[in-house]
């Protein structure tokens, strides 16, 4: 899949329904197929527009349909997690089932959590970026994977440019946000397979800002 951007149409954007979108997401959920703070100073964030290129910003209506869309989406698939019966005796086959993992009841911990103080580059991984401004609709923004957590985004990283853009537009519009980060601790160590757990969680949640899920939901804040 190309990591290309698909260019954001206004046009486009505005005719979509909540319905259309919910349909297109959530027609198939009936099998559920999963085999299928702030990061930045409130002056840098004013002083950016989300696309400098782009003559049309997204409109208040249109981003909040676009979140609601997910939200409905994502929130089906928590319904669905399964709730699990342990005992002594049961011993699972695999500690990092991703259909037992909920990003959302992960203990949540501010965006800026790679600039505490830290004595070494951290552990291995799976992280989630959530915008929780409602916490009885949440919206799955990344999912990402990393060996050192306190190290993945102190550099350079493009979901740090996503969640800008998204918070800029936002703002723009004088709507709030509440981008957090949970991360689930259990990942392997070993990093083939860490990616994958990754790839089958992005498929599963569909979330927004990484690239495999921009067919589904449009690249609104990528640039």
């Amino acid at each position: 899949m190309s990591d290309r951007p698909t260019p954001y149409n206004s046009k486009n954007t505005d005719a979509i329904s909540n319905q259309n979108l919910e349909t297109r997401n959530l027609k198939s959920m009936s099998g559920l197929n999963y085999e299928q703070g702030s990061l930045f100073s409130e002056a840098t964030q004013r002083n950016r527009l989300h696309d400098s290129s782009s003559i049309y910003t997204m409109g208040s209506q249109s981003l909040q349909t676009w979140k609601q869309a997910i939200a409905k989406y994502q929130n089906a698939i928590t319904k669905a997690i399964p709730v699990r019966q342990t005992s002594l005796f049961d011993l699972p086959s695999n500690h990092c089932d991703p259909h037992a993992i909920d990003p959302f009841k992960l203990p949540i911990q501010p965006a800026e959590f790679y600039r505490l103080p830290n004595a070494d580059s951290g552990d291995a991984c799976i992280y989630f970026v959530i915008d929780f401004t409602k916490p009885e609709l949440p919206v799955l923004l990344y999912i990402g994977e990393t060996c050192r957590s306190h190290q993945r985004w102190k550099g350079v990283h493009d979901c740090k440019r996503y969640v800008l853009n998204y918070r800029e537009l936002h703002t723009t519009h004088n709507l709030p946000t509440q981008v957090v980060m949970t991360f689930w601790w259990d990942a392997p160590s070993a990093t083939r397979p860490r990616q994958q757990l990754e790839r089958t969680l992005i498929e599963k949640w569909r979330s927004p800002f990484n690239k495999e899920n921009w067919n589904f939901w449009g690249t609104p804040f990528v640039n």
